[in-house]
C-alpha cells in the first residue's frame, strides 16, 4: 500500500547552527540591554532579529511517500509429547486451521508459525521458542502472538524479565483439573557393591487414590523381579540386590490407576552402577618357573585385586628336609582353611604349574575345588609339563570333573605361533587381540604375528571351546561353563616369553586380563550379550554371539509399539541392526533367550513427569502481556483488530494490536519561502524596527 502523507517542515540553514546559535545570545543580550536602558522599541528590533534567523533557517517543506508495512502475529504450536494424549492433537490442529483462516481474513497481517518440540534435556522449552519466535520481528511490527498448547513448559523465564512486547494469548487443549497416577523416583544409589542392596525410593501420587495401596513392578536388565505393595502418597524405599558390575538398569512400574492421563510416567528407571569390592584371588604355584612372576606382577598391579598367593615348595609331612632354610616357605601351607573353610570366599582360584600330591592337597580338597566351581565359582589351570605325567596330573584327581580338556600323555616341544581359532575370534576373551589373526572377512585365515613359544601339553578337548590353539589344531587355551561356575586350561607354561617381548612378544598382559575377568563373569566378556545404545535419534543394537545366525532382534518402544529388528554381521559374532528412535523413554530388546534396554535421552524425562493440562504455568506472563487464556473445549475465540494500547481481550474474543508501520520510499523538499519573500520580510522587519525606535 503507498500512501502520499501531507507534507512536515524542516530546516535546511544557509549558516551553521552554531552561527544561529550566537545570533540569538546576542538578540537576546541586545533585548536586556535595552530593557535595562529603557531604550525605545526593544521588541521590534527583537522581531527584526527573529525574523533574520527565521530566514538564514532556510525553512523547507518536506512530503514523504510512505509504504506501509504489514503487522506480524506469531501463531506458537506446541508439538510435544504431552499433545499425543486423547484428543489434544486434533484439536491442535482444528483450532490451528481456525486461526490462520480468521487471521488470513485481516488485511496487511503477515502471520509467522513456530513449533515447540521435546527437547531430551529441558523437556517443553515453550517459552525458548516463543522468545525466539518474538526475536524475529521488528517491534513496531509486532501484533501479538497466539500460543496453542496444554500449558506444559519446562523452561519458564524470570517473570521481571518478560517482555514480549504485544498481547499473548494462549489457547489450552485437554480440560482443567484433569488427574493421572504417576511414579516419581525421589533418591536413589548410584553405585553399590556388588552383591549388596541398593536403596531406591519412589513415590506414587494419585488424588484418587492417596492412602491406598499401588503395586510396584520391578524389572532388572529387562528380567522381572517381583512386584512391591507401596501406599500411595508416602515415600517408600525398595531394596533390590546388585547382581553384577557395571550398568545395572532397574525399572519401577506402577499399576494403572482410576484416572489416567497416560501410562508414560507410571514409569521410572533408575540405573545402578555395580562397583565390585576387592577381588581375591587365590594363587596356588607349584614347582618355581620362569613364568611365575607373571600372574603375580599382573594380579599385583591390579589395585582392586586381593591376592593370596603360596608357592609349594616342600611337603607339609616332610620334616627331615635338606632345603636350604632360606629357602624355605615360612609358614606352612594352610590346607584346610583355604580349601575347606575359606575357599567360597574367593572369586578366582589359579593352579599354575601345580602337580598332585596327596600330601599337600588330599584328593578331598580337590573335590571341594570342583564343587566350588560347579556352586559359581572360578577356576584357572595354567599347565606345564606335570599335566602329562600320570603320577602329577590333576586330571587323575577329583578336580577333572570340572577339566574341559584330556591330556594324552605327551608334551610338544619345538616353535609354534599361537594361533586364535574362529570361534576365538568371535570370543571376548580373543576377539580382536593385537596382532592376532582378526583379517575382516576371513577367520583365521592370517597367521598371528607373535612371537613363537616353545612347549604344549597335547591333550583332546572334551567340553568347552576352544579359543585358541598350537600345532596341529591341538587345544591350547579352552574355556568352559561348569554348573554356575567356569573354567579356563591354558595348556602351556610359555606366555612369560610375551611378557618379556621375545620376538616382539605378544598380548600376553590383556590376554591375561581378559581371561581373568572373563571367569569373573564381568558382562562387558560375556559371549552371549545384547547391547543397545540411542546416540543421534538412531537406535544401535549389537547382539555379540557365538551362533552362526541370531534370530531379529524385537525392538519395543516407550510408546509400546513393537517391531522387528534385523541384524547384519559386521564381524566375527557380531551382528548389529539400526532404527530411528524418535521417542523418549526406554527402549526395551529381546533377541532369543537374551533381553536389553537402551535409553532414549534422559532416563525419566521432564516431558513425561507430568502430562495434566494446565493454565497455571503460563498465566502470569499471559496477564503481564495483557492477553488471554482460553480453554479450546469452551470453543475457539473470535479475533479481532484493536488500536494499540486498547483492551486485548474479552468475552469471547481476543485482540491483535494494529501497529501502522510503515517504511519512507520517497522524499520531496521544497522551499518554505521563496527568495522574493525572503527578502521581503527582513527588510520590513528592519525598517518596522528603525521606525519604532526613531519614536
Amino acid at each position: 500500500m503507498f500512501d502520499a502523507l501531507p507534507f512536515r517542515i524542516a530546516f535546511a540553514p544557509y549558516v551553521p547552527i552554531s552561527v544561529l546559535i550566537a545570533c540569538a545570545v546576542a538578540a537576546i543580550l541586545i533585548l536586556a540591554f535595552s530593557l535595562w536602558r529603557r531604550a525605545s522599541g526593544p521588541f521590534a528590533r527583537l522581531f527584526a532579529f527573529a525574523v533574520i534567523l527565521f530566514v538564514l533557517a532556510n525553512p523547507q517543506i518536506v512530503r514523504e511517500t510512505r509504504d506501509a508495512l504489514d503487522d506480524i502475529v506469531n501463531v506458537v504450536i506446541d508439538r510435544t509429547l504431552s499433545q499425543d494424549i486423547g484428543t489434544r492433537r486434533a484439536d491442535t490442529e482444528r483450532t490451528l486451521n481456525a486461526v490462520r483462516e480468521r487471521l488470513g481474513q485481516m488485511n496487511g497481517l503477515e502471520v509467522r508459525e513456530a513449533e515447540v518440540r521435546t527437547d531430551a534435556e529441558v523437556g517443553t522449552p515453550l517459552f525458548g521458542t516463543l522468545e525466539a519466535a518474538l526475536g524475529q520481528v521488528p517491534p513496531e511490527r509486532l501484533a501479538g502472538t497466539i500460543v496453542i498448547t496444554d500449558g506444559q513448559a519446562h523452561d519458564a523465564p524470570d517473570l521481571t524479565t518478560f517482555a514480549p512486547g504485544a498481547p499473548v494469548h494462549v489457547l489450552l487443549t485437554g480440560a482443567p483439573n484433569e488427574k493421572d497416577r504417576k511414579l516419581t523416583v525421589v533418591r536413589a544409589s548410584r553405585f553399590s557393591i556388588v552383591g549388596r542392596q541398593a536403596q531406591i525410593t519412589v513415590k506414587v501420587e494419585d488424588e484418587d487414590a492417596v492412602g491406598d495401596n499401588a503395586t510396584v513392578s520391578v524389572r532388572v536388565d529387562g528380567q522381572n523381579r517381583e512386584a512391591r505393595r507401596l501406599r500411595v502418597g508416602q515415600e517408600m524405599t525398595i531394596s533390590l540386590p546388585v547382581a553384577h558390575g557395571g550398568e545395572n538398569v532397574i525399572e519401577l512400574e506402577v499399576a494403572k490407576g482410576a484416572n489416567e492421563q497416560t501410562l508414560q510416567n507410571n514409569r521410572a528407571v533408575v540405573v545402578v552402577n555395580g562397583v565390585r569390592d576387592r577381588l581375591r584371588v587365590l594363587l596356588v604355584s607349584g614347582l618355581p618357573h620362569a613364568g611365575e612372576r607373571v600372574w603375580r606382577d599382573l594380579l599385583k598391579a591390579d589395585p582392586s585385586v586381593d591376592l593370596v598367593h603360596f608357592t609349594i615348595l616342600r611337603s607339609p609331612n616332610k620334616y627331615f628336609d635338606e632345603t636350604p632354610i632360606d629357602e624355605l616357605a615360612l609358614i606352612q601351607f594352610p590346607q584346610r582353611q583355604l580349601f575347606d573353610e575359606k575357599l567360597s570366599e574367593f572369586d578366582l582360584v589359579i593352579f599354575d604349574r601345580y602337580q598332585h600330591d596327596e600330601q599337600i592337597l588330599s584328593s578331598a580338597y580337590l573335590e571341594n575345588v570342583a564343587r566350588y566351581v560347579e556352586n559359581g565359582g572360578a577356576l584357572l589351570l595354567s599347565s606345564g609339563p606335570e599335566l602329562a605325567d600320570p603320577e602329577l596330573s590333576v586330571f587323575r584327581t577329583p578336580l577333572a570333573a570340572v577339566l574341559p580338556v584330556q591330556p594324552t600323555g605327551e608334551t610338544v616341544t619345538g616353535p609354534f605361533r599361537p594361533n586364535v581359532t574362529g570361534q576365538g575370534l568371535a570370543h571376548p576373551v580373543t576377539a580382536g587381540l593385537d596382532r592376532s589373526n582378526d583379517e575382516p572377512g576371513t577367520e583365521g585365515a592370517k597367521q598371528a604375528t607373535w612371537g613363537h613359544w616353545y612347549r604344549m601339553i597335547s591333550s583332546r578337548r572334551i567340553a568347552g571351546t576352544t579359543v585358541m590353539d598350537g600345532p596341529g589344531g591341538q587345544p591350547l587355551l579352552v574355556l568352559d561353563r561348569v554348573g554356575r561356575g567356569r573354567v579356563a586350561q591354558l595348556l602351556s607354561d610359555q606366555t612369560w616369553l610375551w611378557a618379556r617381548g621375545f620376538e616382539g612378544g605378544g598380548p600376553q598382559a590383556e590376554l591375561l586380563r581378559r581371561l581373568a575377568h572373563w571367569l569373573m563373569k564381568e558382562p562387558e566378556l560375556e559371549e552371549e550379550r545384547l547391547l543397545a545404545e540411542v546416540a543421534g535419534g538412531e537406535l544401535r543394537v549389537t547382539r555379540r554371539t557365538m551362533s552362526a545366525t541370531p534370530p531379529e532382534a524385537v525392538v519395543t518402544a516407550p510408546s509400546g509399539e513393537k517391531s522387528n529388528l534385523v541384524l547384519a554381521k559386521t564381524g566375527p559374532g557380531t551382528f548389529v541392526g539400526r532404527m530411528r528412535a524418535d521417542e523418549l523413554g526406554l527402549y526395551h530388546l529381546t533377541n532369543g533367550t537374551l533381553n536389553g534396554v537402551a535409553a532414549s535421552g534422559p532416563l525419566n524425562p521432564r516431558e513425561v513427569a507430568d502430562m495434566r493440562a494446565t493454565d497455571e504455568i503460563v498465566k502470569p506472563y499471559v496477564e503481564k502481556s495483557e492477553g488471554g487464556i482460553r480453554w479450546i473445549r469452551d470453543g475457539i475465540p473470535e479475533l479481532r483488530e484493536v488500536a494499540p494500547g486498547a483492551a486485548a481481550e474479552g468475552a469471547g474474543w481476543l485482540g491483535i494490536a494494529r501497529r501502522g508501520a510503515y517504511r519512507v520510499t520517497s522524499l520531496d523538499e521544497e522551499d518554505l519561502l521563496p527568495p522574493w519573500l525572503s527578502l521581503l520580510m527582513v527588510a520590513g522587519s528592519v525598517v518596522f524596527a528603525w521606525r519604532r525606535e526613531s519614536r
